[in-house]
């Protein structure tokens, strides 16, 4: 039994400096951006729900999914997060377009505050040693163990971390943005280069889904491991740059170094 007059020995805690600024705004004004983008696509997308190949499309060609197509609880989701919820071309145009301005604006600027304070080159650079099988391997493990930060430097990302990121940031961002702005005939006419990158407007449309499907993942995943790995100090660390670690950590080598 305890002794009440004594207190109870709780276990160290170190608290470390772990997103800069910059990667904070950047994170919620993305995040408020993609899910009315979402959102708003989904309204755009119910104007025409078919998806083609090539140059053209309309609703008696063939086309390679439909709305048709998918099940019943994806449909009622989709539904859920329509905006409007109520079916309204234009105005789902209208939120789509602003908010795309945000997030390639947003991205535009990351990019360039990340390369000048090395955020790219010291927390994102993968590795050549980090690519070994053995070390993908380890971190997968880990994950599956619930472990995501390494106690000698809990504030690097891991090398899941860094592929995922990486991938969202220089392919799957750019793509959508790419292939929004070939889906639009007046940035056709202007950069006609656009459209035989990606093998037509159709195509374009087709990879715009596309991406925007593994960025829905990317979140849904993205979301699921800041809970496992503890939602309140994960967001806190999101809000104020600050991170909590059990126990005496040596000093921080994270994005905030020097």
């Amino acid at each position: 039994m305890n002794d009440p007059a004594r207190p109870i020995a709780t276990a160290p805690v170190t608290v470390i400096k772990r997103h800069r600024i910059a990667t904070r705004l950047w994170h919620w004004i993305t995040a408020v951006a993609m899910f009315i983008m979402i959102g708003s696509g989904i309204g755009i997308l119910k104007a025409h729900p078919r998806f083609y190949w090539g140059r053209y499309g309309a609703n008696f060609d063939q086309a390679w999914t439909t709305l048709d197509q998918w099940p019943g609880w994806v449909v009622t989701l989709i539904n859920l997060l329509t905006i409007p919820a109520s079916y309204n071309l234009a105005i789902s145009r209208r939120w789509h377009l602003f908010f795309a301005l945000v997030l390639s604006f947003a991205l535009l600027g990351f990019m360039i505050v990340s390369l000048f304070n090395r955020h790219f080159q010291r927390d994102l650079r993968v590795r050549a040693s980090e690519l070994a099988p053995r070390e993908v391997a380890h971190d997968v493990r880990e994950h599956l163990a619930l472990r995501f930060h390494d106690p000698k430097r809990p504030a690097a990302y891991n090398i899941l971390q860094k592929l995922s990121y990486v991938a969202t940031i220089f392919i799957l961002l750019p793509v959508m943005i790419l292939t929004g702005l070939a889906m639009s005939p007046a940035m056709d006419a202007a950069w006609p280069w656009l459209l035989d990158i990606f093998g037509g407007r159709q195509s374009a449309r087709s990879i715009h889904f596309i991406a925007m499907v593994a960025l829905v993942l990317f979140i849904i995943a993205h979301l699921a491991l800041v809970i496992l790995a503890g939602a309140w100090n994960e967001v806190r660390s999101m809000i104020t740059g600050r991170f909590t670690v059990p126990g005496h950590v040596p000093a921080h080598t994270g994005e905030d170094a020097a």
